[in-house]
């Protein structure tokens, strides 16, 4: 098999403002020869073990997604090539899928998606009695129980919870995956029903082909989309960024001062930049947010700071406890309401 190092395209030394006006189907990228190929067999495997005869098409597109009543799966660009994951790594501060094992993760999850357009699950009363009903209006934005019983955990922020579709596709992948002994581990729980519905329907449906194959034009195909990289990540940058409100004011002049009130003469941006890197690990991994967005409220906090001249106060471990927290709370209400909202 061919590694990854083998392709070697003319862009992947270029400087980060020629790459990023390239067009999106001149990256001439192929799975083929990456890790993510092996874990596309590897899960390949997994569905003939079960006596799955189906396996998603898996193609290039502009993120994860299995489209509507298409049994596919695309996968991210970024993926293909360390320079493009190096690039995305920068602009939105992480990578989806950028190690086998979250790769991994989100193929059966996909794999989920993918077997239940491909045998149209969805429209069978009893997955509707067990799952709920899938024309409910997608939302990024869910209110989740984190210690529900009823739901199994595969993916972050209790993803199983944010639609009927996806509890599905969460409760496959984890029916499917081989390191999952699904039987022990939730043992006692509600969501067990849910993972034997699933060995059911698998048992029924073994060598089966879906009728209607997937069509020759796929949504958001790489190969068709003539828009430059520049004009994705503003699209993408813009989707997990929020405007700047000014309801950010009375919170900062609670756990920062003004200069006539500080005892030291550094400023409150100042500060935060420096605690940049730990209050951003730590905010993302308890919130689950993305870093990108917790980055995006850090730099409009530096910034409002500067505009009102804050200082950091003489208690320099309160301001620390305070804005971390503060930081957690912002973040939390954006995950469940997609705004930020400050202290009432």
């Amino acid at each position: 098999m061919s590694k990854v190092q083998d392709f070697n395209p003319p862009w992947a030394d270029w400087p980060e403002e020629q790459l990023l006006n390239l067009k999106m189907c001149d990256l001439k990228l192929r799975l083929e020869g990456t890790y993510v190929e092996n874990c596309i067999r590897r899960v390949y495997g997994e569905l003939e073990s079960h006596g799955i005869a189906f396996k998603p098409l898996c193609y290039l597109g502009d993120e994860w997604f299995s489209p509507d009543n298409i049994a596919a799966i695309a996968i991210p660009f970024y993926l293909m090539h360390p320079r493009l994951k190096q690039l995305e790594q920068k602009l939105m501060l992480e990578v989806e899928g950028g190690s086998e094992s979250e790769c991994l993760k989100l193929l059966r999850h996909e794999t989920g998606h993918a077997f239940c357009h491909a045998f149209q699950l969805s429209r069978r009363p009893q997955w509707k009695t067990i799952f709920g009903s899938s024309s409910r209006e997608f939302n990024d934005f869910y209110h989740y129980q984190p210690y529900s019983k009823r739901f199994v955990r595969h993916l972050e922020n209790c993803y199983a919870q944010s639609h009927p579709e996806e509890d599905f596709a969460e409760t496959f992948a984890v029916w499917l995956s081989p390191e999952e002994d699904w039987k022990t581990l939730y043992q006692g729980w509600p969501a067990l029903s849910k993972l034997f519905y699933v060995d059911k329907l698998v048992r029924n449906l073994k060598g089966r082909i879906p009728g209607t194959p997937p069509p020759a034009k796929l949504p958001f195909d790489i190969r068709c989309l003539r828009r430059r990289l520049k004009t994705h990540y503003e699209q993408r940058r813009k989707f997990y960024s929020e405007d700047d409100p000014g309801f950010f004011d009375s919170d900062l002049y609670h756990i920062f001062a003004g200069r006539d009130q500080a005892e030291h003469g550094q400023p409150a941006s100042r500060f935060l930049r420096r605690e940049r890197g730990p209050l951003l690990e730590v905010i993302s991994f308890w919130t689950r947010e993305r870093k990108f967005t917790v980055n995006r409220l850090l730099r409009k906090l530096m910034t409002r700071c500067d505009e009102l001249k804050l200082y950091l106060p003489h208690d320099e471990t309160r301001a620390h406890l305070e804005i971390t927290a503060y930081l957690a709370a912002l973040v939390s209400n954006y995950l469940f309401t997609g705004k930020f909202k400050g202290h009432a």
